[in-house]
């Protein structure tokens, strides 16, 4: 009997501990509205405010993003150029697909592989691997990013990265659309 108890003990707690790692489903986001097409919002100028924090929170990078972004039909460019706290620059220049599903792939030459994302109502979901230059070193480092549109103009971001299931912290943006 004791060992029966324990077992389902445990079986409920892995249940639970399960559950709680299922986070957001993009179709959460279904009926929310402004509706985001990213074809219309990642089109002209956009300027994006953000940071980086470590799990324990603490701010360890600010930066700044002016981004041109164009479409022909189903294929768009987001020319990104960053401009951090330290000093430093980088530029990423995205390359993405639409599929009429509200599917997107995209490629960028930091990016390993390909990334994948799915829109529904006002929310984006942008999965992908980061090849990440840490001290010398390139950590590939995974992004799970999600994007809210607030309204025309304002669309808020933020991205967990993690190495080997392990949170290494969290990227929040703010990007404006120019009017």
């Amino acid at each position: 009997m004791k060992r029966r108890l324990l077992l389902t003990g445990m079986a409920g707690s892995a249940a639970l501990a399960l559950a709680g790692c299922a986070g957001p489903q993009i179709n959460d986001y279904a009926s929310e509205k402004p509706v985001l097409d990213l074809r219309e919002y990642f089109n002209g100028t956009l300027d994006a405010y953000g940071l980086f924090t470590d799990r324990s929170g603490k701010v360890v990078k600010r930066f700044t993003v002016v981004m041109r972004c164009t479409w022909t039909g189903d294929e768009g460019v987001l020319d990104e150029d960053f401009t951090y706290s330290d000093g430093t620059l980088q530029k990423r220049i995205w390359r993405l697909k639409r599929f009429a599903d509200g599917r997107y792939t995209g490629t960028a030459d930091d990016v390993v592989g390909e990334a994948t994302g799915q829109a529904r109502g006002n929310a984006f979901n942008w999965k992908y691997t980061l090849a990440l230059p840490v001290d010398g070193k390139v950590w590939n480092v995974e992004f799970d990013d999600w994007m809210y549109l607030m309204d025309g103009r304002v669309m808020l971001n933020t991205a967990v990265m993690s190495k080997w299931g392990v949170r290494l912290g969290e990227v929040t943006l703010s990007f404006v659309k120019r009017p």
